[in-house]
């Protein structure tokens, strides 16, 4: 067992080089230098880095579903949503209801011929490019392109606190037997190269909203390698993810589970720190 204590001022070291913006891979890698051993140093940085989130990510300051009364149901102006499963870190949300059978079928309907092979960013660039990691089919609408799209975004908006303006359009994505997305993160590296391009267009990305269109036939679950989580694609039910830092620290690593039989539709919103353009 671990003599190891940590003490308020490791605390409050952690707290300011967080605050200063330093990456966490940095942080831990010089309190093991320091001498802390890795599980203690990392059971450290990733509880400080919650009370650093929890002050940066006020009533204002984050994409977030209000849950501090531990509701089992949350009233939106225009529907009710179940709340499924929730988890604190990273912070998963799990919807059931967020989309009714009409609503999905439109956005597959509206979405079905204009598919084209996913890309993903280059960060080197800010462009995007396809990449083997990543094997669906998917389009962008614009925000507002459509009233179902414009409903379904004053929803997210209700629901997530955040407004419409500082969200990507809606992303539609099919998923045919096979096809899967490797685990990844959301969030922009500001380090890369191509990094102030793609922030330019409305800063960084916060939050995830995923709804699930159908319910495949088998597999397509969204995976949360680092926490051993896997979020059924169940059609009308939704997950939502935030990540208050582009840090792996946040713990948002996650997937697409490859299709083990039928078809995986879902629609993805991406909200972002500033009105997006």
């Amino acid at each position: 067992m671990s003599s190891q204590t940590v003490t308020p001022e490791l605390r409050d070291w952690i707290r300011e080089q967080l605050q200063a913006g330093c990456r966490t891979d940095d942080v831990l890698q010089a309190m093991q230098a320091s001498g802390w051993e890795r599980a203690i140093a990392l059971a450290a940085l990733q509880g400080m880095l919650q009370d650093v989130e929890g002050d940066e990510a006020g009533p204002d300051g984050m994409p977030h579903i209000e849950l501090s009364t531990a509701p089992n149901r949350l009233v939106l102006p225009d529907r009710t949503v179940d709340v499924l499963a929730t988890l604190a870190l990273p912070r998963v949300v799990v919807l059931g209801g967020f989309l009714s059978d009409e609503e999905c079928d439109g956005l597959v309907a509206l979405a079905n011929s204009r598919l084209a092979r996913s890309e993903t960013v280059v960060a080197d660039t800010g462009g995007s490019e396809v990449n083997s990691a990543r094997t669906s089919e998917g389009m962008f609408f614009e925000r507002g392109e459509s009233a179902l799209c414009e409903r379904i975004e004053a929803r997210i908006a209700a629901l997530v606190h955040w407004p419409v303006s500082h969200g990507e359009g809606l992303q539609v994505l099919r998923y045919r037997p096979g096809a899967q997305y490797l685990p990844h993160h959301d969030y922009f590296d500001p380090h890369q190269p191509g990094a102030s391009t793609i922030l330019s267009r409305g800063g960084q990305r916060l939050a995830t909203l995923v709804m699930y269109l159908n319910t495949p036939d088998g597999g397509g679950a969204t995976t949360f390698p680092d926490v051993g989580l896997e979020v059924a694609p169940i059609k009308g039910h939704a997950v939502f993810f935030s990540y208050p830092r582009p840090d792996a620290a946040t713990r948002t690593l996650h997937g697409g589970a490859p299709v083990q039989a039928g078809e995986k539709w879902v629609a993805t919103k991406w909200l972002r720190q500033r009105e997006f353009r």
